[in-house]
């Protein structure tokens, strides 16, 4: 997968992407960066970005002319990258949306400051709007970040472990289970008999039963929804009644 930034910050992206997960993906040819700071798409003789808003108000605007000019210069490099601009004005980001630009070939985000973006920018340029969540930020970098991470760790190989992106919280409906690792026994904490059984099946039903109520104790929501089989309705009113006699 091919991935641009386009930015007016391109050192905010130096750790991240060489780092961790991000790192990896590209050392082993799963992602390429690349940061362009869209500045330098400016004609501007003092390689001006933003301007006044048209009808006064406070703040500055991204003009059109550097951005569309950095994302003709990516096109014209050949393929159909999918431009994503990055504001609190667009669709949340979810596991669901994560896993669909994971199959996308080159993904393009755009990273605003300022007070925004010439509306011709949202509707003349971009295939969508991205927001990580109900709030605002100094820019887009933080959130493509997030979205960049959210979508490489999916990418084949990357993980190392095939299953670990299919069984993440989110990604089947629920959240996901507890997890335990060495010494069985820490300070008298000690692990769930099941886990250390070697039995594989009661262990498959007791993750799928845990994760089952984490969901419905942390995040009944996602339940509201869900379509759930027989066993999964049962091991529900069995967490129900479990909890019901606890508070008594």
């Amino acid at each position: 997968m091919k991935i641009d930034v386009l930015t007016l910050f391109p050192e905010m992206f130096e750790g991240v992407l060489g780092s961790s997960i991000l790192k990896r993906a590209k050392e082993m040819d799963a992602a390429d960066y690349r940061v362009i700071n869209f500045r330098e798409y400016s004609t501007h003789k003092v390689k001006q970005v933003d301007d006044y808003p048209y009808g006064g108000g406070a703040g500055m605007v991204l003009q059109p002319q550097p951005i569309f000019d950095a994302v003709d210069a990516v096109r014209g490099e050949g393929g159909k990258p999918h431009v994503i601009l990055m504001c609190p004005q667009g669709e949340r980001l979810t596991q669901r949306k994560a896993e669909e630009l994971a199959n996308k070939e080159h993904l393009v985000f755009i990273c605003g400051h300022y007070e925004g973006y010439d509306e011709r920018i949202r509707e003349h340029l971009v295939d969508e709007e991205i927001s990580i969540g109900d709030y605002v930020l100094t820019g887009g970098e933080l959130g493509a970040m997030v979205v960049i991470d959210a979508v490489v760790r999916l990418l084949p190989g990357v993980l190392g472990n095939n299953d670990s992106p299919v069984l993440d919280s989110h990604s089947t409906g629920f959240l996901e289970h507890p997890h335990y690792t060495r010494p069985a026994d820490f300070r008298g904490m000690t692990v769930p008999d099941v886990l250390v059984s070697g039995h594989h099946k009661n262990i498959e039903e007791w993750r799928k039963k845990e994760s089952l109520k984490r969901t419905y104790l942390r995040r009944p929501d996602m339940l509201e929804n869900a379509v759930l089989n027989k066993q999964e309705l049962k091991w529900l009113d069995e967490i129900k009644a479990e909890l019901e006699s606890e508070n008594f």
